[in-house]
C-alpha cells in the first residue's frame, strides 16, 4: 500500500497545499536495490495534486515524486520574474536534494517542457512528455492561441472562485469550466477540481509563464529514451499544430495516440494516464535490453 504526504481528507476550503507528493512502499517492504523512480511534472498554474488520481495505480514498488513548481500555489515562493529556465532550475534542486539520482520523468504541459530540459541536463533516464508547452514560435498564433485560453480560463476563474465550493460539486459545470484543458470533467473529484480553480487564480507565476518569449529547441537525437503523448482533443495545444511542431524539432522521439483525451489527461482518465506511464516505462526497459 502506498502512502502519500496529500491529504485526502483535509478540509475546503482550507484544504493542506500540496508541496511535495510522494508514494512509496512502506518502509521493509522489498522494493530491490535500484527502485523504479519517477519524478511527475504538472501543467502552468496547476500543484503537484494534478497527479493525485493517478499515483495510487502505479506499482507500489516504485517512488513517485510531484513537486508543486517555483511559484505555483503550495510550492517554492516567487521572487522577482518567474521563466521556465527558473522553474527548470527549482526541479533541478529538488533532484539534488532527493540524492542526485537520474529519474524517469514524466511531465504535462510546461511540466512536460521542464522534462525535455531536465533530460537535457542530463537528469532523465527517460522522459515521457504529454501534450508538453514550447513547440510554438513566440509570437506567433500557434503560441498566442494557447496562451490567451490559459489567459481567459484564469480571468473566468477569478470571477467565480468564490462559488467554487458550491459549482465545482456539479459534474456538468465542472465539464463546462474546464473544457478547454479536459474533455471529461465531470468525472473528476469535485474536491480536487476546487484545489484546481484554487491553483489556477493563487498562482504567482502565471502571468509571466503566459506572457514567456522562451520556446523549446528540441534535440536530434534525443539525450534520453522520449515519448510523446497526446489527446486527440487538446484544446490548448492542438496535436496537428503544436504536435506537428514537436515531431519537427524531435524527430527520433516515439508518438503514443491518448485518443479522446484533453490537454490535461490527468483530469480526463486517470487510470489511462498510468497505463501509459506503465507502458512506457516498459518499453524504455525492451529499448534498452540487448
Amino acid at each position: 500500500m502506498k502512502e502519500s504526504l496529500v491529504d485526502p481528507h483535509s478540509q475546503l476550503p482550507d484544504e493542506k497545499v500540496c508541496l511535495l507528493s510522494v508514494h512509496r512502499s512502506p518502509p521493509g517492504e522489498a522494493r530491490g536495490d535500484d527502485p523504479v523512480r519517477v519524478l511527475a511534472l504538472h501543467g502552468v498554474t496547476m500543484s503537484g495534486s494534478a497527479w493525485q488520481e493517478v499515483a495510487p495505480l502505479l506499482p507500489d514498488t516504485w517512488e513517485f515524486v510531484a513537486p508543486t513548481a517555483l511559484g505555483h500555489r503550495g510550492g517554492p515562493l516567487l521572487s522577482g520574474k518567474a521563466t521556465i529556465t527558473r522553474l527548470v532550475d527549482t526541479a533541478e534542486e529538488t533532484i539534488r536534494q532527493s540524492g542526485g539520482h537520474r529519474w524517469h520523468i514524466v511531465g504535462n504541459s510546461i511540466g512536460g517542457w521542464m522534462a525535455l530540459e531536465l533530460a537535457r541536463r542530463g537528469h532523465a533516464l527517460s522522459v515521457l512528455a504529454i501534450s508538453p508547452a514550447g513547440f510554438w514560435t513566440p509570437g506567433k498564433p500557434d503560441a498566442s492561441r494557447a496562451t490567451d485560453r490559459l489567459i481567459s480560463m484564469r480571468k473566468r476563474a477569478k470571477m467565480v472562485a468564490p462559488l467554487s465550493l458550491v459549482l465545482m460539486r456539479i459534474p456538468a459545470i465542472r465539464r463546462f469550466a474546464m473544457r478547454d484543458v479536459a474533455s471529461h470533467a465531470d468525472r473528476l473529484n469535485a474536491r480536487l477540481a476546487i484545489r484546481m480553480v484554487r491553483d489556477l487564480v493563487e498562482c504567482d507565476a502565471a502571468d509571466d509563464l503566459l506572457a514567456t518569449t522562451e520556446w523549446e529547441a528540441g534535440f536530434d537525437p534525443p539525450p534520453c529514451p522520449l515519448t510523446f503523448a497526446w489527446g486527440q482533443c487538446d484544446r490548448i495545444f492542438p496535436v496537428e499544430v503544436n504536435g506537428a511542431i514537436a515531431r519537427a524539432r524531435v524527430p527520433q522521439a516515439r508518438w503514443l495516440d491518448m485518443g479522446d483525451l484533453g490537454h490535461v489527461p490527468m483530469i480526463d482518465d486517470p487510470a489511462f494516464v498510468a497505463r501509459t506511464i506503465v507502458e512506457h516505462l516498459q518499453w524504455v526497459t525492451r529499448a534498452s535490453t540487448p
